[in-house]
């Protein structure tokens, strides 16, 4: 298994401080699990942290019928709040649940952590349970470098994701609000909106693109292509001459790769094994990114 996919195996409990704090039954309590102790369930308020904004009704509701029948078997995590309360870490779906199922109480753990260390948490536990949309996880790593200043490597060590994952996740927040809400409800994939990006700079096109991708059902594969003509439509033109000279599939796919991979328009003239790549640009945020991308190696 890849070293850093072993990060999401840890389980939370690599992630939390050892320590814990002693806290008081605060209602009856109606059932013990693991180590938990009993808190009420109206003491405890949502977890600023939390990175996932859409919760599947039917999962929620399965997850209340489970607990009606047979508790909740596994504790949340909590952390000490002002005037006596505390702030949910993880757990989000069994403390709703149990609300639902009419629980007056939860078992929780109460652990002292920080706030970068709740937020890592809460984006680690949703990443385990691949429960995060494309965009919701770019939110969540794009926060993790605003708000605690953590490099994209670090970002990467954390998750178990590699760094180029992260960066490509980030970029999505450059799409279009339109376009993004795709992601979201999953018309589109990761993979449609890794390809769409390169549109970044051409908003218009770009939400055309995504409204065609979604209206004729086009792969990943297939909205690359379109992308490609819409960036390069001389290439299109040269590619029904059925005398034009014919270009290279590997180097056609290698300049399609640096297209995705940089944003902007990429031509390659190859002949024999000789020759230059083109890198056109539109904005000075183009040629910024640009640069940063080649000098990153």
């Amino acid at each position: 298994m890849n070293e850093k996919r072993k990060v999401l195996g840890r389980g939370l409990d690599s992630l939390l401080p050892g320590k814990k704090v002693p806290v008081p039954i605060t209602a009856p309590a109606e059932s013990k699990a693991s180590s938990g102790r009993e808190i009420s369930v109206d003491l405890i308020d949502p977890n600023p942290y939390q990175t996932r904004k859409h919760i599947r009704e039917e999962a929620l509701n399965d997850l209340t019928e489970s607990i009606k029948t047979s508790g909740v078997v596994q504790p949340i995590v909590v952390r000490s709040a002002a005037e006596g309360r505390f702030q949910l870490v993880a757990g989000e779906r069994r403390w709703l649940a149990s609300k639902r199922a009419g629980k007056l109480t939860i078992p929780a753990v109460v652990r002292e952590i920080s706030n970068e260390q709740a937020m890592e948490i809460t984006i680690i536990e949703n990443l385990q349970r691949e429960d995060l949309n494309p965009i919701e996880q770019a939110r969540a790593f794009e926060r993790l470098s605003r708000e605690f200043h953590l490099t994209q490597e670090q970002i990467a060590s954390r998750t178990g994701k590699d760094r180029a994952s992260i960066a490509n996740f980030i970029r999505l927040l450059k799409l279009p609000e339109s376009v993004q809400e795709l992601l979201e409800k999953g018309d589109l994939t990761l993979g449609h909106g890794k390809a769409l990006c390169a549109l970044a700079g051409f908003p218009d096109q770009l939400a055309k693109a995504a409204q065609e991708v979604i209206a004729r059902g086009y792969s990943v594969r297939q909205t690359e292509e379109l992308v490609s003509k819409i960036l390069s439509p001389e290439a299109e033109e040269l590619s029904s001459q059925s005398v034009a000279r014919s270009i290279d599939p590997n180097v056609r796919e290698a300049a399609m790769t640096l297209e995705r991979a940089l944003g902007v328009k990429v031509d390659i003239m190859d002949r024999k094994g000789k020759g230059k790549i083109v890198l056109k640009y539109s904005s000075l945020e183009d040629f910024d990114r640009i640069v940063e991308a080649l000098s990153a190696h």
